[in-house]
């Protein structure tokens, strides 16, 4: 179909309304960095602490997605892109219902995370969930890096793909270390940016 036929539908309840009844700003809040370094952890924790305080939450996992929405894709440079680019729109609707999303995907490429940032109509909090390869391959919890050392998985990040950790932190984000930092401090951690951030503990 011509993207000329196509026009945006207006809902009639606003992201503002949804906001108001919340009492809490929408926001994505993406989790990236290595395979093993905690995001999905984290992120779960995280969306617990939102939960406990009444926050409308929700967490999208990388290999969720992957089993439904972008079943299709595999893992080139070119489908890893086109991964994240779908996740980003995905994340920017969740975050017009009002929502605090949670992602927890590896997104090695920096310009995909950029891209996924300016897809957002609302408030991004990007988060470097930062730890060593070693310290990543010794947890291992899915024994892929093990695969991936024994050639059965080509293209695994940190291993014969690169991963592009974030090279300065913007206003709206923020890095926190899964290897000398507890979970919990980790989610306090993020929940003091989310704070700063007028997000969460504002009345609206």
């Amino acid at each position: 179909m011509n993207e000329k036929n196509l026009h945006f539908h207006k809902n009639t309840i606003s992201t503002r309304d949804k906001t108001k009844r919340n009492q809490h700003n929408p926001c994505v809040v993406w989790l990236t960095g290595l395979s093993g370094s905690g995001k999905s952890t984290i992120a779960n924790a995280l969306e617990s602490e939102l939960f406990k305080i009444g926050c409308q939450t929700h967490v999208l996992d990388g290999d969720n997605v992957r089993m439904g929405l972008n079943k299709d894709l595999g893992f080139s440079p070119e489908d890893r892109s086109e991964n994240i680019r779908r996740i980003g729109e995905v994340a920017n609707l969740f975050a017009q219902s009002g929502t605090i999303l949670i992602t927890a995907f590896i997104s090695p490429y920096q310009k995909d995370r950029d891209i996924a940032r300016r897809s957002c109509s609302q408030k991004f909090l990007e988060v470097f969930v930062d730890s060593d390869l070693e310290t990543c391959e010794a947890r291992d919890p899915k024994g892929l890096y093990k695969k991936a050392r024994s050639g059965e998985i080509k293209g695994f990040t940190g291993i014969d793909a690169p991963y592009e950790a974030p090279d300065h932190l913007k206003a709206s984000a923020i890095r926190v270390d899964s290897r000398s930092t507890t979970v919990g401090e980790c989610v306090d951690q993020i929940l003091e940016k989310l704070n700063s951030m007028n997000v969460i503990g504002v009345k609206l």
